[in-house]
């Protein structure tokens, strides 16, 4: 496809390096003038310096001949009116990065208004994810999937878990109490796998169980992982994430205590938040973190602007032995090293609006064939999780999958019918207007017929 990509920060730029490894053709364009140098130098696309609301300059880039608009720059209006202009001059479907809460209250009303066809908050976005990270305090990261019946979770497995040492294929006879899950994929050193019936989970593995939410829930509770019930949280940063994540969480009678170093900030919180503790100070300081009760709280999540305090801060609490630390990092290339430090609940703003955007893409682009509904990247990019709709006509339909090729690195996961849940084996089978959940350790999958064949 075509794409015009306006905003070369680190989400353009991150964008523009996945929809050029995709083979789309990209114009990039971006005000300053050593982003587009940059730009000009490492990518394999056209790039133009200026005003991406500018209407010659969206004319130049060939906007009438694009299939799609995207706008991320760092300016909401900028975006939303490049996203207008766009529209106004031919381009079909326009993707607009808006992330100021007061524009959230009345987001239908400006996609409708600005023609713009999807539009995403970053901030939003990330603190929905921490939120459900504390409804699962052992999970290190959770994905949902056919409108949230089937869920995905990662964890880290430890020396009492039943089902290490037991090759995958006689899990089934060896511990029949334990509720079954797919293991969808483990991660290993710095090795994704998909388990084959000969896999044997080692400690420290982290394992991708999925199925729905009953069966899951029933399984943590048989492993005794969720006897953490998180009812106290410790935030350092007043940002926007801070500010949505404590709407999300106080409703869930979750108590919440905010470190703000800068006092008109830490002001601003407090009166938009009243339930919210806001405290003055500098979250990074050990002895006032204790002084406010850090050992005793349940959850800790380092939300500042600087990866580096985020990291001595969630070190420092995961030291004091907070059940559950989340860390905000904008470097998800330094996800291994954090990992290996004991940090696993790591969120990126720029990785889930990055995800979220290439989602939104792969379906345009496939809206001919097998949908995909929704996609996740995983491990820092090393693996993908997709959700199908079936279609009626394909190859696979009806045939059990035992009797199916399923491309290398590749594992359906999860079948979707009529609501009804299957973790699919081998003498299962795909119908018509099935939503269907792959795991691939490779990017680039956009159909199911990819992925399962005759």
């Amino acid at each position: 496809m075509r794409i015009i990509l306006i905003g070369a920060g680190k989400v353009g730029y991150a964008l523009a390096e996945h929809l050029i490894a995709e083979e789309h053709d990209v114009t990039v364009i971006d005000n300053d003038e050593e982003a587009i140098a940059h730009c000009s130098g490492a990518l394999d696309a056209l790039c133009l310096k200026g005003n991406g609301a500018n209407a010659k300059i969206l004319l130049e880039a060939g906007v009438e001949k694009a299939d799609m608009i995207i706008a991320t720059t760092e300016n909401d209006e900028t975006n939303m009116l490049a996203c207008l202009i766009s529209k106004r001059l031919g381009a079909p479907y326009t993707i607009c990065r808006i992330r100021d809460p007061e524009f959230n209250e009345s987001q239908m009303l400006l996609q409708n208004e600005l023609g713009i066809d999807v539009a995403i908050n970053p901030e939003r976005a990330t603190a929905l994810e921490i939120s459900r990270l504390l409804r699962y305090p052992f999970a290190g990261s959770i994905e949902h999937f056919a409108k949230g019946q089937v869920e995905m979770v990662e964890f880290r497995a430890s020396d009492s878990d039943p089902f290490l040492n037991i090759p995958l294929k006689d899990l089934v006879s060896r511990v029949p109490k334990m509720p079954r899950v797919l293991y969808a994929m483990v991660e290993r050193g710095n090795q994704v796998l998909i388990p084959t019936g000969d896999f044997i989970f080692r400690p420290g593995d982290r394992v991708f169980v999925s199925g729905n939410m009953l069966t899951i829930t029933e399984y943590f509770r048989f492993l005794g992982r969720n006897r953490l019930k998180v009812r106290s949280v410790m935030i350092l940063g007043g940002g926007r994430i801070s500010y949505y994540l404590s709407r999300f969480i106080i409703p869930m009678g979750i108590h919440v205590t905010l470190f703000e170093v800068k006092k008109e900030k830490a002001r601003l919180m407090s009166e938009m938040m009243p339930k919210v503790d806001v405290i003055l100070g500098d979250g990074t300081d050990e002895d006032l973190l204790e002084e406010q009760g850090l050992s005793q709280t349940d959850a800790f999540i380092s939300l500042s602007n600087r990866d580096e305090e985020n990291l001595i801060s969630g070190m420092h609490a995961n030291r004091c032995g907070v059940p559950k630390v989340i860390v905000k990092s904008s470097r998800m290339s330094h996800l291994d090293v954090l990992t290996d430090l004991g940090l696993d609940s790591i969120v990126s703003p720029q990785f889930i609006t990055t995800s979220t955007i290439l989602r939104y893409v792969r379906a345009r682009e496939n809206s001919s064939g097998t949908r995909i509904e929704r996609l996740y990247r995983l491990l820092d990019g090393k693996a993908e999780a997709m959700e199908f709709i079936a279609m009626k006509g394909d190859a696979y339909i009806g045939i059990p999958l035992k009797d199916l090729v399923s491309r290398k690195g590749t594992l359906v996961a999860v079948i979707v019918r009529q609501n009804k849940v299957i973790v699919p084996f081998g003498n299962d089978h795909i119908e018509a207007g099935d939503h269907v959940v792959v795991i691939s350790c490779e990017s680039g999958v956009s159909d199911l017929n990819e992925v399962i064949y005759r």
